[in-house]
């Protein structure tokens, strides 16, 4: 089945008739906040190289849209480098030609092949012109470790659910973090788009969201490993079911899910149950993606 790619830096292409102005992230993580305020919750983080459109400005922070998942929130200016339209098209069609790099290692080390400067770059970060262990960020090139890098290739490649649990289960132990989606925490959410970035596939940025793309699964015996799994939280009753919580089958018995920290825990029909079988979360979707 060709992967799920819902969304690209290629939605600013359709946009030229706006005068859309564009932003890039140049730091390894940049938090995104919900006001323009350090003291604001943190609502996603921007990996190094997203492409962002500038909403709004205010003193000195910048409002952003992300062209990947579609998050708008409050970044400082200063983590940001304004980049043309011209550039956006001509990344967005090479992607499609030639694919692209992915960081698939939980960390990894990227250097300027000029400066000799380094960037700790954090896995599902995304590597434009990138060819055999270089790659190019604002007219700056790097060199990193291919043995760290996934290569995607387009969207006749196929992944294997045994490859998304495998980079998954590299996560293990990883703290919790409101907003987080990088290698030192993340929220549930964060964590599964991650994994799936590092396939070059796009999931929206909240449960909520991703539950409403792929395909749905109809039970846990008809599950396959890396479909992802929705949830309500026990303290809400049944009847009044809406998506607060997703994980991951490792298999039709497990899944792993980032609550506290990542972990796996044991699933059935009803939800998740640790190891003492007491129910923490009502099932409520199974979703395919590959």
């Amino acid at each position: 089945m060709k992967k799920l790619i819902l969304l690209t830096a290629l939605i600013a292409v359709t946009r030229f008739a706006h005068s859309t102005e564009y932003v890039i992230n140049h730091c390894p993580v940049t938090p995104v906040r919900e006001e323009p305020a350090h003291a604001a919750e943190q609502a996603t983080q921007l990996l190094f190289g997203e492409v962002c459109e500038v909403v709004d400005r205010h003193s000195s922070w910048t409002k952003i849209r992300s062209t990947m998942d579609g998050q708008v929130g409050w970044v400082v200016s200063k983590m940001l480098t304004p980049v043309s339209e011209e550039a956006i098209r001509l990344l967005g069609e090479r992607r499609e030609a030639n694919g692209e790099g992915v960081v698939a290692t939980p960390m990894a080390v990227a250097t300027d092949t000029k400066t000799g400067e380094q960037l700790i770059l954090t896995i599902g970060t995304r590597l434009p012109y990138y060819k055999k262990g270089a790659f190019e960020v604002l007219g700056k090139k790097y060199k990193i470790n291919p043995r760290c890098v996934y290569e995607v290739k387009g969207e006749g490649s196929e992944v294997k659910g045994e490859d998304v649990v495998r980079v998954a289960q590299s996560l293990l132990n990883v703290s919790y973090l409101w907003g987080g989606k990088n290698i030192m925490g993340y929220d549930c959410s964060g964590f599964t788009q991650t994994v799936y970035s590092v396939f070059g596939i796009n999931l929206l940025r909240n449960a909520r969201e991703q539950v409403t793309q792929g395909q749905v699964v109809g039970s846990l015996a008809e599950a396959q490993p890396g479909d992802l799994v929705f949830f309500d939280h026990l303290d809400r009753a049944p009847e009044a079911t809406r998506i607060t919580h997703v994980g991951m089958l490792i298999s039709p018995t497990e899944v792993i899910h980032c609550s506290g920290c990542v972990h796996v825990d044991k699933i059935d029909e009803t939800g998740i149950r640790l190891a003492n079988g007491e129910l923490t979360h009502y099932l409520v979707q199974i979703k395919r993606y590959l």
